[in-house]
């Protein structure tokens, strides 16, 4: 806030520095102060505070000047005006924070001649500026002339109080009456400090006549805006109401018009729209009813939307179908590597369609592990076909009306996803893919997998009946896809109402060909780089497929090569034109991602007793699995360690029992099982394991620790074992080999009955590995045991029956074997 002293207050004026004279400065930010004004200072920095200090220890006066740049921490010489004014300190206030509150009077103009010091503080040279008298008629005359347009100044501006016009009325100095008035105006800084420059009184009133009249003029204008506006709110509060008032009277007279209208509008579209005749019939009818009903009648909206979801549905509407089986192939292997069955059975669809008319649309189900690309390839079967594409996620669904809706008596009814997704697709004949079909769920609002039973069976859905819509709908013509992580909890009439596609998890190699063909490139775009920047090297990749992901399909394998690309082109950013290729191999992974996060799993080097190598399957594809077993003088206790599940726990106790009918064979005694403990353990015990195919690996891994005949480290094996010893298939045998193959073992014993599935292997594993056929527990053993008379381990004739060999081995006969404990 600004004061002024009043006349009488200044009649008597206070000691002003002589000319000459070396006077403390005070730099000032957005402030100019003019004589005879009082105005408060808050004072924060040091240089200033010094200032006021030095000030108030001698005559309590200081030069008071302006800041050319108010951003300027510290100001210098050249950082301030040349005019100030001369102020003296009324009062001195030190306020909590260290800053000073100071109340300073303007005394008179002062010119700096010259800069005394710097340091601690600014002080310089001043020249009083002295104001020349002049008391002529034109000078009277515009000293009214100001008085009268300041009047009129502060009744249009609001901000200045009408008591600052009682003041500046008693004014009658020229010079004075122009620096009081110049505190009550809105002018920048640059224009104050003109003004303080101004030494002529009369010019200095001219000034400030034409300032106000320009001030003036700008307050005119906000004021006639402002009356503008209020009229201008005035008149549309008043047309809202003369509006409300029609709408209401039009409601009494005309709404019965409008609605004729719309239901003029429906019947154009019906005559438009291709529909059986039931649908045609039942739409044909609603509108006769929505004819009689009042339009303010909650049922009239019922039965409206109901008309709306009718017309709106693409009963007849298919979309011409694409037949050129070479584009189709070529539309699935650009988006996707590997899938062959599915992509087989979408091309037999596609070449039957060219040679038959009209054709049940084919209902698949895609079942694999995440990320194998079953989503994905839903899209690419629609693009490949020329057809629409939907999709419905399954997943947590558990309430029947979202598969057939609900019906119309409910309030807020609405058709079933199957009927609504059909209506965002515009066609009748869609790629419709139903997402994770296996993770549906049931509650007392019904089970939606028995729901979908309809849907999926091609012999029912030509006449699928939707609760909301209550008419049969065509579904036949749609081609339904569906995919799921695990076939077992799908229940068996679903599945049986599908075609079944399994897509196994990618191999090693598979993965090594999509990161190379598809990810990489598409990281490297994404991220900005180019192929100079970074260049991606078979051992990078196989790196991170080994040791930083452990999945089927190759989501975190993206993900990897993703942060890779960001870490380069970090560096790229970083050294600009500099920048060398990054070559990325097996030392630059571990150097961008860090220590490997998973163990990949490698054969023995040495061959040891009580530790076999089985093979295993996971949903991230085959793995190496060491079964160990130790005998200790005990009771006969069987003790199985390794978070195994009830599957295989019953695997170890028949391959006991089997070890327990080749006692005699195999050179113990009858009773040994009672006088020794037997721990069967499979390690990573974190991991759960289940299933049978372990059985022959804990069978010869006893028997192993039993004769202390170690087991050959380059074997590995897999297979159900029987308490005859008879060898049963399994799954899962491709990934099983090729994860032999990867460890580095060179002979692998497969059941007998697994020979039909060699056929999917890859022509290099199959060349690498020694596949050796077994139908009885006696031949695992003559080749997993590493023993120089492995004949008479097996005899001629049905050993699950006889059960006794003549000529016993005994492991004193053995040679010593390395690893033997």
């Amino acid at each position: 806030m600004v004061f002024f002293r009043s006349d009488d207050e200044s009649k008597s004026p206070p000691a002003t520095p002589k000319a000459g004279g070396a006077v403390a400065l005070l730099p000032l930010r957005d402030i100019v102060v003019f004589p005879h004004m009082v105005v408060p200072l808050f004072v924060g920095r040091a240089k200033s505070i010094r200032a006021l200090e030095d000030a108030m220890a001698g005559s309590r006066e200081l030069l008071l000047v302006a800041q050319r740049d108010h951003k300027v921490d510290d100001p210098r010489e050249q950082d301030v005006y040349r005019v100030g004014t001369v102020g003296a300190i009324l009062q001195l206030l030190r306020l909590p924070d260290g800053t000073v509150k100071v109340l300073v009077e303007g005394k008179s103009r002062a010119k700096i001649k010259s800069f005394s010091t710097s340091e601690p503080f600014l002080s310089c040279e001043i020249e009083l500026v002295q104001e020349p008298e002049d008391r002529s008629v034109e000078l009277e005359a515009l000293v009214r002339t100001i008085h009268a347009t300041f009047e009129n100044y502060v009744k249009l501006n609001r901000k200045v109080p009408p008591e600052i016009l009682n003041s500046v009325s008693t004014i009658t100095a020229p010079a004075r009456l122009a620096d009081t008035i110049v505190a009550h105006l809105n002018l920048k800084l640059e224009d104050r400090q003109r003004l303080l420059e101004l030494v002529s009184p009369a010019k200095r009133l001219e000034e400030v006549f034409a300032l106000i009249q320009a001030e003036i003029e700008v307050l005119e204008v906000e004021r006639k805006i402002r009356s503008r506006v209020k009229k201008q709110m005035e008149r549309s509060q008043k047309e809202y109401y003369l509006n409300e008032q029609m709408r209401a009277i039009q409601k009494e007279l005309g709404e019965r018009d409008e609605f004729k209208n719309e239901i003029q509008e429906l019947e154009e579209t019906l005559k438009k729209k291709k529909m059986p005749k039931e649908a045609l019939d039942r739409t044909k009818k609603e509108i006769r009813k929505l004819k009689m009903m009042s339009p303010m009648s909650a049922e009239a909206t019922v039965v409206r939307n109901y008309i709306d979801w009718l017309l709106s549905l693409p009963w007849e509407s298919y979309k011409e179908e694409k037949k050129d089986i070479v584009e189709a192939e070529r539309v699935l292997n650009e988006d996707h590597y590997g899938l062959e069955k599915p992509k087989e059975r979408i091309l037999e669809y596609l070449a039957v369609q060219a040679l038959v008319e009209k054709m049940k649309g084919p209902i698949l189900c895609l079942v694999g592990p995440p990320g194998v690309g079953k989503t994905s390839l839903g899209k690419s079967i629609a693009r490949a076909t020329g057809r629409d594409f939907v999709r419905v996620s399954l997943g947590g669904v558990r309430d029947e009306a979202e598969i057939r809706g609900h019906r119309r008596t409910y309030i807020g009814a609405l058709p079933g996803k199957v009927v609504q997704s059909l209506k965002k697709a515009g066609s009748g004949n869609p790629v419709f893919l139903l997402d994770e079909v296996d993770k549906m769920s049931m509650d007392f609002r019904g089970d939606p997998s028995a729901a979908l039973l309809e849907v999926l069976d091609p012999e029912q859905n030509h006449s699928f009946n939707d609760h909301y819509l209550d008419l049969d709908y065509d579904l036949s013509h749609v081609m339904f896809v569906c995919t799921a992580n695990v076939l077992h909890q799908i229940p068996r009439p679903l599945q049986d109402r599908m075609e079944i596609i399994q897509i196994p998890g990618y191999i090693e190699s598979e993965k090594l060909s999509i990161a190379r063909s598809f990810l990489v490139p598409k990281q490297r775009e994404a991220n900005g780089l180019k192929p100079e920047h970074i260049d991606f090297q078979d051992s990078g990749l196989l790196e991170i497929i080994r040791h930083f992901t452990r999945e089927s399909g190759v989501r975190s394998l993206e993900r990897e090569i993703a942060s890779i690309c960001r870490k380069v082109a970090r560096e790229v950013v970083k050294a600009g034109e500099q920048f060398k290729t990054a070559r990325i191999n097996a030392p630059a992974v571990r150097r961008y991602l860090g220590v490997p996060k998973y163990r990949f799993g490698k054969a023995e080097e040495a061959d040891r007793v009580g530790v076999c190598t089985g093979l295993a399957y996971t949903e991230t594809g085959g793995e190496l699995l060491q079964t160990e077993v130790s005998v200790t003088p005990g009771k006969g206790k069987l003790q199985v360690t390794g978070r195994l599940g009830e599957v295989m726990q019953e695997s170890a106790n028949a391959a006991l029992s089997y070890v327990r009918s080749r006692a005699k064979q195999l050179g113990l005694t009858s009773d040994f099982y009672s006088k020794v403990d037997i721990h069967i353990h499979v390690p990573e015990g974190g991991i759960p394991k289940d299933g049978p195919s372990a059985g022959i690996t804990i069978a010869t891994a006893i028997a192993s620790a039993l004769t202390r005949i170690p087991v050959r480290a380059n074997v590995a094996m897999t297979g159900e074992i029987t308490l005859r010893g008879r060898v049963l298939p399994i799954g899962g045998l491709k990934e099983k080999m090729i994860a032999a193959h990867r460890g580095g073992i060179s002979t692998i014993l497969i059941p007998k009955e697994n020979e039909k599935d060699l056929k999917e292997l890859p022509a290099n594993i199959k060349r690498n590995l020694e596949i050796v056929m077994v139908e009885h527990m006696d031949q695992v053993l003559v080749r997993a045991l590493a023993t120089d008379d492995p004949e008479h381990l097996l005899r001629e004739g049905d050993h699950a029956l006889d059960g006794i060999y003549e000529d016993p081995i005994s492991p004193a006969s053995l040679p010593a074997a390395p690893g033997v404990n």
